[in-house]
């Protein structure tokens, strides 16, 4: 297709109901409570369990953990029902967030959706591959997106139900090369390359993406000849403010040392009060998000690629993603002199 499209049905904000507004309000912040909180209460909870009369709950869902702990590499379990929810449409209104098409993706192939900026919670991310709030069956009929993240959240009990049903999987390498291997093709695994190392730069109106150095996503696609995508989303990074530190501080030292250790940086964020824009608290900041994805780059397949091939392939979608940034950049609402930041 030659243009953007966009499938996104948000009322405006004008004329909004206070219903409608808390409801809202109730998407976007069980979103972040459940991310931060979900995965530790139910673990604690489990634990607690076992010292009470209920203690069968929590030995018949280890039973169940050890049974199913291959599931998360194997694809997870998605569930429609759940991807269909009412309440990811309020938290994609409370932004309000869009996704926007600028190539076709035919069925008929893999892909590798390479995902910026992560931000500090990826919401954009989440609403429009993780759930169907904008229509992501309809604008790109017969692909199965997948979100790849963290294999240590696929531990956390219940927790890692929650997040398969979503279709969620993990990001190990075993996970991957699965989902691409199937034989219906149409697979899509999105890979929000930064990581836990781009969180730290999720400054409001900074655009800094860590891309230099990650090359496996580019071997990835290469094993399976699998196109790569790139995916950018305007305003994550500026639904919270966060506290950066030098890169030569101890506080920035303490924060990549756990990051290695544990898989995710520990970050010092805040968002808007719950009840007041004026205090501080966990709420979200209500700021367009915007997610375009790129037109694809096709990517011959190689079972053992060399470094020539994956230096250019890489550099490829590199200078991909900066053009996609220049090219709509003004139409979300950054300045014309602000370019991508690689690091």
């Amino acid at each position: 297709m030659g243009g953007s499209q966009v499938l996104q049905s948000s009322p405006s904000l004008q004329g909004k109901t206070l219903q409608k507004q808390a409801l809202e309000v109730a998407g976007a912040y069980q979103y972040v409570l459940t991310v931060i909180f979900m995965g530790l209460f139910f673990t604690l909870l489990m634990v607690y369990l076992l010292f009470t009369p209920l203690w069968a709950f929590s030995v018949l869902y280890l039973v169940w953990l050890y049974l199913d702990w291959d599931t998360p590499n194997r694809g997870g379990r998605r569930c429609m029902w759940m991807r269909n929810w009412s309440i990811w449409k309020h938290q994609r209104d409370y932004f309000p967030i869009k996704l926007v098409k600028t190539a076709e993706l035919p069925p008929d192939r893999n892909y590798v959706l390479s995902s910026h900026p992560h931000g500090i919670m990826a919401n954009g991310i989440f609403c429009n591959f993780c759930t169907d709030s904008n229509s992501f069956s309809q604008l790109f009929p017969g692909l199965w997106p997948h979100l790849a993240t963290l294999a240590g959240l696929f531990c956390l009990p219940i927790y890692r139900e929650y997040i398969m049903f979503n279709g969620l999987c993990s990001v190990s390498h075993q996970s991957l090369d699965f989902i691409l291997s199937q034989p219906q093709l149409g697979q899509v695994v999105i890979i929000l390359i930064g990581g836990a190392q781009e969180a730290l730069y999720a400054v409001p109106g900074e655009h800094h993406v860590v891309l230099r150095r990650r090359k496996g996503f580019v071997r990835l696609a290469l094993r399976h000849g699998a196109s790569l995508v790139p995916v950018y989303s305007f305003g994550e990074n500026d639904v919270f403010k966060l506290k950066t530190f030098a890169e030569d501080s101890w506080q920035h030292l303490c924060q990549v040392t756990f990051k290695k250790l544990m898989g995710f940086s520990p970050c010092i964020f805040w968002g808007r009060g719950l009840f007041s824009a004026n205090s501080w608290g966990l709420l979200p900041f209500a700021v367009p998000i915007t997610t375009v994805v790129g037109h694809p780059i096709p990517v011959p397949r190689c079972l053992s690629p060399t470094e020539e091939q994956v230096d250019h392939y890489h550099a490829l979608y590199m200078r991909a993603l900066e053009q996609l940034f220049e090219d709509h950049k003004e139409s979300y609402g950054v300045p014309a002199s602000t370019h991508l930041t690689f690091h």
